[in-house]
């Protein structure tokens, strides 16, 4: 048997990947309007993004007083992903809270 081992031989190919790239990242940015209550900003940062309740006011307070504030900085999958949960959860609750994402310089 030892024999029949030696006469069939693979070959196999290998390459060396000497660089990866890191997939560009994206912010998610909430967006000021005039009906979104606070309370519900702070619940989507916390729910959807995880944040602290100190952080998820910080945030809420930036987009209060700035216009919109970073919510987080995503891959592009996640991102939408966070932007369309973000939105579903708006409107089920008769908010027009707006989630966009911005290309990360």
């Amino acid at each position: 048997m030892a024999k029949e081992d030696s006469i069939i031989q693979e070959k196999v190919e290998t390459t060396d990947r000497t660089s990866l790239q890191e997939p560009p990242l994206y912010k998610v940015l909430l967006h000021n309007d005039d009906y979104t209550t606070m309370e519900f900003v702070v619940m989507i940062l916390q729910t959807v993004f995880q944040k602290n309740i100190d952080e998820a006011t910080r945030i809420m307070l930036n987009v209060h007083h700035q216009g919109r504030g970073i919510a987080g900085i995503f891959t592009l999958e996640v991102g939408e992903t966070k932007v369309a949960l973000v939105h579903h959860m708006a409107r089920k609750n008769q908010f027009p809270l707006k989630c966009s994402l911005e290309k990360e310089c």
